[in-house]
């Protein structure tokens, strides 16, 4: 059996990030990310009482994904979704968002928001799976290498039409 079925096979639970996570959390921001988040950003992100991040978690404790959302007067700001290298096309990114959304709306969230590197298409799609739309452009949001990021929206029942 190869080590990705063995991965495929194991138990993932998604749950709160914690500051043990960190290391891990900024570890993997290096591995997919041109701009890591540091141990500190994450820190002090984490004692943000607006902030909620979510870590992917494998049966034997390691760290297969992260993801997060800023609650921003009633917007929810996601950001740092990221699957480790050789756990991606399992659906991992897919649960931490919708486990995500979950919890955003619970905390009285109408709209989401976040930001993709216009080339990211499979990023794109599972966005636009759960409901987000392009509704901007940043021009060279992002260095290393340069590149315009979408700005896609998300609207839950209640929130505003646009």
């Amino acid at each position: 059996m190869s080590e990705t079925e063995d991965v495929k096979k194991a138990e993932i639970k998604i749950r709160r990030m914690t500051q043990e996570d960190v290391p891990a959390a900024a570890a993997l921001e290096r591995a997919c990310f041109s701009e890591p988040w540091s141990e500190n950003a994450y820190l002090r992100t984490l004692a943000d009482e607006n902030a909620l991040y979510l870590a992917a978690e494998l049966e034997g404790g390691e760290i297969a994904g992260i993801c997060g959302l800023l609650d921003i007067l009633g917007e929810g700001d996601i950001s740092n979704v990221a699957v480790a290298e050789g756990f991606r096309r399992q659906k991992i990114a897919e649960r931490m968002l919708e486990e995500l959304l979950k919890l955003g709306k619970e905390r009285g969230i109408t709209a989401f928001t976040l930001e993709v590197r216009a080339s990211n298409e499979a990023a794109i799609r599972l966005y636009e799976k759960f409901g987000f739309v392009s509704e901007g452009r940043r021009k060279n949001f992002y260095e290393k290498p340069r590149e315009d990021a979408l700005i896609l929206w998300r609207y839950e029942q209640g929130g505003e039409d646009r």
